[in-house]
């Protein structure tokens, strides 16, 4: 035995058993105390520590590489059935038609494939999975049951409004009656997923911040493991309102997603290299940039892509009668229901109405001001 030999040899396998038994502990401290298994501050280091957005980087680099045409039936085959891509809604099934994997993930589909119920004013923005759901009652809202987020870190300082309240919760509403009510949804695309993402309602998204963080998977077993996940992320959040009070759209980066593109938005550019260590906050950690002042977004409209699976959040104001007609781990489309205003019949909105009550919202905000 030789100290070369100790150091290569017994050296890693007792830094794995220490690591382990930190792990059971830190677990049964957990189940002691009824909480879920998730991660420790070590745990979640050593994770962020991982090279995962040189990963992604290189991921992105090799999806954009033109795909020999004779193998693109081959290696795209394999990835439809690896994932369950459904290629018959597809615009173009022909998989020698995608040049890389870059254009085959953000394949756009049929004209008709995903139809707009026109008397549904709230609809899902993208296929995917639901993750979480329901009322965002105080400043750490759930991102899966038992593992929570604080929405201040998600959204920022709440630098858009001059509202004075205790709460974030209440900073953020723009209205104070207590029949109005912050909701969240947060919905996990997939890889083999439709990987565009729409509009669910007719909004004027007002503000763009594009937070430069981490790249972790957010796959509904690692959000429900890492608590914040949503806030080490790199997003692009924007913020702004629709008939109800307010709206915002997040579309979360992760690991091996290539960029997040919003067509309206030419300036982001996302996937970059940062130096912020996770978890680590700087006093401002996001670019911003105020949106045109007669922007909006019309429901089912084209809001952007991911370059592979990731998670859209919506967090919105609206009148407690709001319900969600969803169940955990709900698989949804661009377009389907996803909630209803009880004792409400919806009708086919006029857009133009939908626009003066949004600005007269605004008008009466700055009126209480």
């Amino acid at each position: 035995m030789t100290w070369r030999g100790v150091f290569l040899r017994w050296t890693p396998i007792g830094i794995c058993m220490v690591v382990a038994a930190k792990w059971h502990l830190h677990n049964r401290e957990l189940d002691k105390k009824g909480l879920p298994r998730t991660a420790a501050k070590w745990q979640a280091k050593m994770y962020c520590s991982l090279p995962l957005r040189l990963m992604s980087r290189c991921w992105g680099w090799m999806a954009d590489r033109k795909v020999p045409k004779p193998v693109r039936p081959m290696v795209y085959g394999l990835y439809s059935t690896t994932f369950g891509v459904k290629m018959e809604e597809a615009a173009t099934d022909n998989f020698k038609e995608y040049r890389s994997l870059g254009e085959f993930f953000t394949r756009p589909l049929k004209e008709n494939a995903r139809p707009i119920d026109p008397k549904l004013s709230f609809v899902s923005p993208c296929d995917g999975r639901i993750l979480h759901f329901g009322p965002a009652t105080s400043s750490q809202i759930e991102q899966v049951k038992g593992v929570s987020y604080s929405l201040e870190s998600f959204l920022g300082p709440p630098t858009w409004t001059k509202k004075e309240a205790p709460e974030m919760v209440e900073k953020v509403k723009k209205k104070s009656s207590p029949d109005s009510v912050l909701y969240q949804c947060v919905i996990y695309l997939a890889p083999g997923d439709y990987h565009r993402f729409h509009s669910p309602s007719l909004w004027k998204p007002e503000l763009r911040r594009h937070f430069a963080g981490e790249l972790l998977s957010v796959s509904p077993k690692i959000a429900g493991w890492i608590p914040g996940l949503f806030c080490l992320n790199e997003r692009v959040v924007y913020i702004g309102k629709w008939k109800h009070g307010f709206f915002s759209y997040t579309a979360v980066g992760a690991t091996n997603v290539g960029s997040v593109e919003i067509f309206m938005d030419e300036k982001l550019k996302t996937n970059k290299w940062v130096g912020l260590a996770c978890g680590s906050h700087k006093k401002k950690n996001y670019d911003e940039l105020e949106l045109p002042n007669d922007k909006y977004l019309d429901k089912g409209e084209l809001v952007g892509q991911f370059r592979m699976g990731s998670t859209i959040v919506m967090i919105f104001e609206a009148p407690k009668e709001f319900k969600f007609n969803l169940f955990p781990g709900q698989r949804v489309k661009v377009g389907e229901r996803l909630g209803t205003f009880e004792g409400t019949e919806e009708q086919v909105e006029d857009p133009e109405e939908v626009k003066r009550v949004i600005e007269s919202l605004c008008d009466t905000e700055m009126t209480k001001l």
